[in-house]
This record gives C-alpha cells, structure tokens and sequence, in this order.
C-alpha cells in the first residue's frame, strides 16, 4: 500500500513555472547528463514541500540500453531526481552550511511503476529532519496520478575545495 500524499498535486499549475533549468544550475552542480530535474513549480516554507518535475526525453543517455524495445528510467536516475529536487530547496533557501548539499544515501526506497520516454516524473519532496550535518527528505514521485516510487533522500553539506 502506498504511503499516504505528502500534497494533491492538482492544487499546483505546472504552467507557472518558480524556477527552470537555468534557475535550479545556479544552486544545484551537476551539468550535463546528470542534470535530472527540469523546474520547481511549488515551494512551502512553512510545510517544508517542494514540488518540481523531470520530462522524460527519448534522447537521454540511458534510453538505447536501459531496456531495448522497452526504455525504462533506471531507479537510480528517480532518486538522483529527488536528490538534486532536496538539493536546490536546501541551497536556494541557505537551510545548511556549504556549497552544496552531496548525497549521503536513501532509505526506505520501494518503485511502485515504471517510467517511460515521453513521461513527466512529478516530485514532491518534505523535510523530515534538518540538521546542519544532514537532511532528511522524504520523496515521492508520480506519472500523472500514480506514485511510481517513494524514498527518503539523505543529504549532507559539502565545500568545494577552492585552488590556492
């Protein structure tokens, strides 16, 4: 049975838009490839959600191998996804000391469906714990109205070691 919604998603207007690509690269690091969340489309401070989103495109690197015939996001891209959706919350928001927030592992994860190309992975993310050591998110992910995945994402603050 699938744990119960952090958010009704059909309170949140994907049309607008609170920060996309560009605005999540000026606090999340990843580039590239790794780059696995598209826009933030709800934040509450007071309830400690996030809500933002991952297009699935045809084009991406894992597509041709992860199944043939079949393409299937890997799990381990979702709960990247999640991480980077607790990431920017954490960094945008200077809830922790650091540059960025590393992922230091997941509990409790259960896939409940799959995701294909051509799907938008919707995430809702909420703060469980936060320390200035490490946070705690629990995350669910939805294609249209079903949970697909839930886990909680641990994050913990990191420095970029600066050249002398």
């Amino acid at each position: 049975m699938p744990p119960e919604l952090h958010f009704d998603l059909a309170q949140v207007d994907f049309t607008k838009v609170l920060a996309d690509k560009d605005a999540i690269r000026r606090y999340n690091p990843q580039r590239f490839e790794m780059e696995q969340l598209d826009a933030i489309v709800h934040i509450d401070m007071e309830k400690h959600l996030i809500v933002g989103y991952k297009d699935v495109r045809p084009d991406e690197f894992w597509v041709r191998g992860h199944m043939p015939d079949y393409p299937l996001l890997p799990g381990v891209l979702m709960c990247e996804a999640a991480a980077q959706l607790c990431s920017y919350y954490i960094v945008a928001y200077g809830l922790m000391p650091g540059d960025f927030i590393g992922f230091g592992g997941l509990e409790k994860v259960r896939f409940r469906g799959s995701v294909h190309p051509g799907d938008r992975l919707v995430l809702v993310g909420k703060v469980m714990k936060l320390h200035r050591r490490q946070s705690i998110f629990n995350v669910q992910g939805f294609v249209g109205d079903a949970m697909v995945f839930h886990a909680d994402v641990l994050g913990m603050p990191l420095t970029r070691k600066t050249e002398a």
